[in-house]
């Protein structure tokens, strides 16, 4: 089996009109109805390219409290296997493995703490036309900040092939691991701050500029708890909140 890519990110969100709106003006983004009944999914596209989706929060999940967050999906050979090994690594099924017809088939998993994520087989072998890495609008980057960040990282390296690429010291928080996917430096595994939110995957989008893009995150109602800063490797990149509460991410080759 091949390493487990990233090829799909969704956000289930407490007000899609506004979310979609908010994304197409910060990042870029065009948006498509998917043609599902009811208008329920919203396609978001660089040109002709899908590259995410926007849901909104069924009402059942709203009645828990859940919150509008971003997801990546996880490329697999085959969704119900591999969710028993989640589970046999000590992770945990959220949401039993489905079909969505005529797409594929999808299970929500957790990590063993307590970061969530999705396993996905699509139904067609050749994948569509993409913009070329870094494209304005394309994902860049996956950063998931753990309870333990050592600890975890062993879990998606035995599960998904991932290995271990250069590893950054952050003093007390401990080592910023990044992971490499068929030998391609593609995100990174690290302990989150104490007093940050539960654990959780960031996903960074590629924009313009950052400057600009952080102020269009003010503009449109959002929130910029980080940055905008220059990272290793020349990227600048800035932490964000949308209007509704969900976390995301740019970057940006020009600042």
């Amino acid at each position: 089996m091949s390493a487990a890519h990233f090829v799909w990110y969704e956000l289930m969100t407490a007000d899609a009109p506004a979310a979609i709106d908010f994304y197409k003006q910060v990042v870029g983004w065009s948006a498509q109805d998917s043609g599902m009944p009811g208008g329920i999914y919203t396609l978001m596209m660089v040109g002709d390219a899908q590259v995410a989706g926007v849901m909104q929060t069924p009402d059942e999940l709203k009645a828990i409290g859940a919150p509008s967050a971003w997801s990546g999906y996880l490329a697999v050979d085959d969704v119900d296997a591999m969710a028993a090994r989640v589970l046999a690594a000590g992770g945990k099924v959220l949401r039993p493995a489905e079909d969505i017809p005529g797409i594929g088939r999808f299970a929500v998993v957790a990590d063993p703490q307590n970061a969530a994520f999705m396993l996905f087989k699509p139904l067609r072998s050749d994948p569509p036309p993409m913009p070329p890495a870094g494209a304005p609008g394309t994902t860049g980057w996956h950063e998931l900040r753990a309870m333990d960040g050592a600890a975890v990282f062993d879990f998606y390296a035995t599960l998904f092939g991932w290995t271990k690429g250069e590893g950054l010291p952050m003093g007390p928080l401990g080592t910023y691991q990044l992971f490499e996917i068929d030998g391609v430096p593609s995100g990174a595994i690290m302990t989150k701050e104490p007093d940050a939110p539960t654990p959780g995957w960031r996903y960074y989008f590629h924009v313009d500029a950052i400057d600009a893009a952080a102020a269009r995150v003010a503009q449109r109602g959002g929130q910029v708890t980080m940055g905008p800063m220059q990272v290793p490797g020349g990227s600048w990149v800035l932490h964000g909140l949308d209007p509704q509460g969900a976390v995301f991410a740019l970057m940006s080759m020009t600042k």
